[in-house]
């Protein structure tokens, strides 16, 4: 795990970087930012509480420049709304058939030069009692790092702040994350989903 915590700072911004930074300041968000260890990741972003959560990271996305990009139902993916989410870097999927979704992942990691793709392990907005184990094992089947993306209502930052390389261990990997998110705050703090994972012989195959 990285230490390093810097607010991101960036010289020569375009009209959309300043415009996005404009904004959540006037809103009096701050983003932080550690850069990634290489050209390909998974991020995870959590507390994932609110839609808000999506207006809010999608103009910290702008500001910083760095191209992610999102899972999202293949249904939203029509019409202005479809073409508009693919701009902001939305890759549609079926969630009616979820088999062989990380296989899919996996390979197109293998295509990309560069590829970062942030999943909200909650899997909803709702509060649940555990995170889905999908971004996990799509991270250490990639052989890519871990980046924790954040949102706190409480400090009203936004952003990446660290960094990991997976164990394999889950216990051992999870305990790192509860330790980074414990004073992460999000919108409905009553709705945080709890940081681990249901056990293993409990998962579908």
């Amino acid at each position: 795990m990285t230490t390093g915590r810097v607010t991101h700072e960036k010289a020569e911004l375009g009209f959309g970087e300043r415009f996005a930074g404009r904004l959540l300041a006037a809103a009096g968000w701050k983003v932080v930012f550690v850069s990634p260890p290489g050209p390909k990741s998974v991020i995870i972003f959590y507390p994932h509480t609110s839609n808000w959560d999506f207006v809010v990271g999608i103009l910290a996305r702008a500001r910083l420049r760095l191209r992610c990009h999102f899972l999202g139902k293949d249904t939203l993916f029509r019409g202005p709304l479809g073409r508009w989410l693919r701009h902001v870097g939305g890759i549609p999927t079926n969630r009616r058939n979820p088999t062989g979704m990380i296989g899919d992942l996996v390979d197109e990691f293998s295509r990309r030069e560069e590829f970062h793709l942030v999943i909200a392990p909650e899997g909803t907005r709702s509060k649940t009692d555990h995170w889905k184990s999908g971004f996990y094992r799509l991270a250490l089947a990639a052989g890519v790092p871990l980046g924790l993306a954040f949102i706190d209502y409480g400090r009203r930052e936004i952003g990446i702040g660290d960094w990991l390389v997976l164990t394999g261990d889950e216990e051992t990997d999870l305990g790192r994350m509860r330790a980074f998110y414990a004073d992460k705050t999000g919108r409905h703090p009553e709705k945080h989903g709890v940081i681990r994972f249901v056990p293993q012989e409990s998962r579908r195959s």
